[in-house]
């Protein structure tokens, strides 16, 4: 995905119980051909034999000598300092071969090799460089890949009494985590979760996510009312926010059986499923984003929403609703969520993010973050705890529930 970065670990699509094997002998004969292909610099010493086969063909001596600098130059774009000599190396035997063969003057030859060593050292010199920058950005990449393990950490398929997916999606160049931050946690009152969208980009937004989902996780556990949890985000980003920053989120518990609470702070109303119906989940009272409560003075309400077995809950962030296309229409997230219903999130929200993106042409321009919440019914539920339990392994409800057989195999296994 161009410059997107999807979440995929815990939040990829349910493999089934049943392992796939590699033949050993296969998977040894593909790292060799890859080791070599990345080792050997075919397409540089491609070029140099090209060259010399159009000096013996045309005849055309000296003339072609200068040419040969292509190889170590075009080298030092994929390979390392090693390969550069040795296309070099190869490139000025050639050129020595060809330029006596040819007859050209001692004077003429010497100064083609001189400048064919001058090129082959200074692109030798460049593949050291590329090298280190190489090595300094898997180190980024390496510590981008930590802070988002620590910031947006995996999300498991079952947590509690529900069945969970998530897709995320950066928009930054090169990035893993952005502005929109998500987390799930189960607590002694229950089941938190927390979908919300940082006011900008890049960095300072990522600092922003990495407070609010810092006081998320530890008031989760410490308060028992979810409006108070609320109210920790509140005043810890009120202390550390400039005054235009804020983010808009949607906390939601579960303190009961049948029961969700939503607290709505400024942000997208989530997507309740219930049968093949979806509707918005809109606040009975319309509260402002958190860091900006001050201003207002207005604090946000507690919506208590039945949550049945079966139902859903699909929690965003604008970066989908606002994707356009080229004809510059936005992205109709109810209207295809109901298209792509199944009792399976994580086949939802893979067709969802998919579309999404041939929506916006493969390359979406704000971050955007998709958590889908599903209570499974009684006799899925009982299967999938059991069975997850047992094995510790994610498995495929829908399957579960229409292939008999796969249950009855869960069930022998739990025997």
């Amino acid at each position: 995905m161009s410059q997107t970065r999807e979440h995929s670990g815990a939040h990829g699509p349910t493999q089934p119980l049943r392992k796939h094997g590699v033949a050993p002998g296969a998977a040894a004969r593909k790292r060799v051909a890859v080791q070599l292909a990345s080792g050997t610099p075919v397409l540089p010493v491609l070029i140099v034999s090209v060259i010399v086969v159009v000096d013996l063909l045309g005849g055309a001596g000296l003339t072609w000598l200068p040419l040969l600098a292509a190889g170590p130059a075009l080298a030092a774009t994929t390979n390392g300092p090693r390969g550069v000599l040795c296309v070099g190396l190869l490139a000025g035997v050639l050129g020595v071969t060809l330029g006596i063969r040819d007859g050209a003057p001692g004077r003429e030859l010497a100064a083609g090799l001189s400048a064919l060593g001058a090129v082959t050292l200074a692109s030798g010199l460049a593949s050291v460089l590329r090298g280190r920058r190489e090595r300094v950005l898997a180190a980024v990449r390496s510590v981008a890949e930590a802070a988002q393990h620590a910031l947006l950490q995996p999300v498991p398929a079952v947590v509690g009494p529900f069945q969970v997916a998530v897709r995320y999606s950066a928009a930054a160049a090169e990035a893993r985590i952005g502005g929109d931050l998500y987390a799930l946690v189960p607590t002694p009152y229950g089941v938190r979760l927390i979908v919300g969208d940082v006011r900008g980009k890049g960095l300072p937004a990522v600092g922003v996510a990495a407070l609010v989902l810092g006081v998320f996780r530890e008031a989760a556990y410490e308060e028992p009312d979810l409006l108070a949890v609320v109210d920790r985000i509140e005043r810890s980003l009120a202390r550390n926010l400039r005054c235009d920053d804020f983010v808009t989120a949607v906390v939601a518990g579960h303190p009961r059986p049948g029961v969700l609470e939503v607290v709505n702070c400024g942000h997208a109303p989530p997507l309740l499923v219930r049968g093949s119906a979806v509707a918005p989940v809109e606040p009975a009272h319309p509260a402002p984003p958190l860091g900006l409560r001050a201003l207002t003075g207005e604090t946000p309400g507690l919506h208590v929403l039945p949550f049945a077995d079966g139902d859903q809950l699909l929690l965003y962030t604008d970066g989908v609703t606002e994707a356009r296309d080229r004809g510059r229409e936005f992205y109709p997230l109810a209207e295809r969520l109901a298209q792509h219903l199944s009792d399976e999130p994580t086949r939802t929200l893979a067709a969802l993010h998919d579309e999404l993106l041939a929506h916006v042409g493969g390359r979406l321009h704000d971050d955007a973050a998709l958590l889908l919440l599903r209570k499974p019914t009684a006799p899925e539920a009982a299967i999938v705890q059991a069975v997850s339990s047992a094995e510790g392994e994610v498995i495929d409800v829908q399957s579960l529930r229409y292939g008999q057989g796969r249950i009855r195999h869960g069930q022998d296994r739990l025997a």
